[in-house]
């Protein structure tokens, strides 16, 4: 019939052990199936899989056939990453009559400003950990500057690497 086992978990010669009372007593030449659901945590960074020792052992008669059996698990960490972004204004037009003052240092004489900002969220289950987002923005169109990237700013631990062309003209 099926049961539910009773686990224990301890710590044995410095390792992490659970310990399953199969049945006491078993009849001899009995034969059983076990199944096992672990719940593990702190696995991010663990490769993509996790090595179990399990040993089936008898209080009554030690014997060879105690050997352990190493027994490897796939792990795959699962997250939703959600990318949300917005730009500051909406729209943008720039009047008819209106030139760029090529050597000018102050940004109005290059545009007019637009704040793009992004978000990158994790939906879960897992955490993550090493993202990488590549944002690709059309600064050219045609040979001629469509937007000036001048500033780039992060918040909540990220960094930004190799943007090219930022502030270009030294604004």
């Amino acid at each position: 019939g099926q049961e539910k086992l009773n686990c224990n978990p301890r710590k044995e010669n410095g390792s992490h052990v659970v310990l399953c009372e199969l049945g006491n007593p078993m009849k001899a030449g009995a034969r059983i199936t076990v199944d096992m659901e672990l719940s593990v945590s702190g696995l991010e960074d663990m490769g993509d899989a996790i090595t179990f020792q399990l040993q089936l052992r008898s209080k009554n008669s030690p014997s060879p056939a105690n050997a352990s059996v190493m027994v490897t698990v796939p792990v795959e960490a699962q997250a939703v990453m959600e990318l949300r972004g917005n730009s500051l204004p909406a729209t943008t037009v720039l009047p008819v009559s209106w030139h760029r003052v090529e050597s000018s240092q102050r940004l109005e004489d290059h545009g007019i400003k637009v704040e793009h900002v992004y978000e990158l969220h994790n939906k879960g289950p897992s955490t993550v950990s090493g993202v990488t987002l590549h944002l690709a923005v059309p600064n050219q169109l045609g040979g001629r500057t469509l937007l000036y990237l001048w500033e780039v700013d992060t918040e909540g631990g990220m960094n930004c690497t190799n943007v090219p062309g930022l502030n270009a003209k030294q604004v």
